[in-house]
């Protein structure tokens, strides 16, 4: 029952998926001239296994990861356990390219797997979400960056994209790096990280500044002490700080050419998985872990109704009999069901362009931003809705869904997420306004 109300994204797509990964591989074969349509159809149809193969490894890891998701919310950090388990899973292999042991997989997928391990713990799905858009930016990076980066296996690389830093030319060449970074989600297993920076003199050095983004490793980084927050308390999301670190040309992305999807990378110049601005793929990928907290509280609030505990102070001796208890039930069930849709939406029209290398219009990207915003509206309401139908002992800590309404507040107060903010973006745009954001 849980998974026909609640698992949309993850069970009624199957069909889809196979239909746009033989896509994708008729795309790789025109880029690269393959006139065998046998041969693409076996190419993605292998794509589609290893898609359904990561994503029955990672829901069978939901029992682990809720087991540990106390001790991640008291520890601050994400469970040595699941860090392992995802690894193993290969789940850090999601979006990294071919050539690096990555499975390039399409972002209907990544939600699919996010909303897996949301449903598990939602700061270990926060903390994969970041570390695999993060894992997909280097694939814009130059290509000796790359080269370096993905030496490591299962590298996992955290992102902060506020320009924040100060990059300041070097006179034998190169530049200072110098600044700290706040939310730094995933930094206390992260490898790299990249942050975002102003680069005195822009690309040239003559000109105005500019917006870059800057990958260091963590062992030139200081890692801050601040994180004591009520919601997603395990991703561990500290302030970073670098002092006078050493970074040349291979380390940078201008923000400009992120925004026009425009990469460093000569070997992905023309690679359809990274056609995509960088705005439209971090709001479609971040859909999966609200959706996935809401998909864990109601499949948590349907066991609980089997162990048939009395409502107090009422008659009803099975709580799963009194009609209030099924209006929640309902009502929760539609919302998870709208948030799956407007999650499957957004996922999938970023997957078309990247097949298809159109640019996107400012509708497009004003209503991937209103999915997203509906999606955790939605799952933050389902998930709102079930605490208070769950009585007083849910108050308890080692109760889960008290831990899920926070950590989905937490994600609404984002502000690429919060819902009525991107609502009104998406209404302004409609309207024939200039959007009041560029996070798009």
């Amino acid at each position: 029952m849980v998974n026909n109300s609640g698992n949309g994204v993850l069970c009624a797509q199957r069909e889809h998926e196979t239909r746009a990964a033989l896509a994708r591989g008729a795309s790789f074969a025109r880029m690269l001239g393959r006139g065998d349509e046998r041969a693409v159809s076996a190419m993605a149809v292998s794509g589609a296994s290893v898609a359904e193969g990561l994503l029955a490894r990672t829901e069978s890891l939901v029992p682990l990861l809720r087991a540990n998701a106390l001790r991640t919310e008291r520890e601050g950090r994400i469970a040595a356990e699941n860090i392992a388990a995802l690894e193993q899973a290969g789940v850090f292999k999601m979006t990294a390219p071919h050539e690096a042991g990555g499975y390039e997989l399409p972002v209907l997928t990544q939600v699919e797997v996010l909303a897996a391990i949301a449903r598990g713990c939602g700061s270990t799905s926060w903390a994969a979400a970041v570390y695999s858009v993060g894992i997909w930016m280097v694939g814009n990076f130059a290509d000796e960056l790359q080269d370096e980066v993905f030496a490591q296996e299962d590298v996992r690389i955290t992102l902060v994209g506020a320009p924040t830093g100060r990059l300041t030319r070097e006179p034998g060449g190169g530049y200072r790096l110098d600044g700290s970074w706040a939310f730094n989600t995933g930094c206390l297993d992260g490898h790299w990280a990249i942050t975002g920076a102003i680069r005195d003199g822009g690309e040239g050095g003559g000109g105005e500044d500019d917006a870059v983004f800057a990958i260091v490793p963590y062992g030139q980084l200081q890692i801050g002490e601040d994180w004591d927050v009520s919601g997603l308390c395990g991703t561990g999301s500290r302030t970073i700080t670098a002092a006078g670190v050493s970074v040349d040309d291979r380390q940078l992305w201008p923000l400009a050419e992120a925004t026009a999807s425009q990469r460093r990378s000569e070997r992905h110049a023309q690679h359809p998985y990274w056609r995509t601005p960088i705005g439209p793929l971090i709001c479609a990928n971040s859909a999966g872990t609200p959706l996935g907290l809401g998909q864990g509280a109601l499949e948590l609030f349907l066991d609980a109704l089997l162990l048939g505990k009395p409502m107090t102070l009422t008659t009803y001796a099975d709580r799963s009999l009194a009609p209030v208890t099924h209006l929640q039930v309902g009502e929760a069930a539609v919302e998870l069901e709208s948030a799956s849709y407007h999650a499957r939406r957004c996922a999938e029209l970023v997957d078309q362009h990247c097949r298809s290398g159109e640019p996107y219009t400012m509708r497009e990207r004003a209503q991937i931003r209103s999915d997203l915003g509906r999606v955790t509206g939605l799952a933050q309401s389902a998930a709102h809705r079930l605490l208070e139908g769950s009585g007083a002992s849910a108050i308890h800590r080692h109760v889960p869904i008290q831990r899920i309404v926070r950590d989905i507040d937490a994600l609404a107060q984002h502000a690429v997420m919060h819902p009525r903010t991107n609502i009104e973006l998406y209404g302004r745009v409609l309207c024939g306004l200039e959007p009041h954001s560029e996070a798009l």
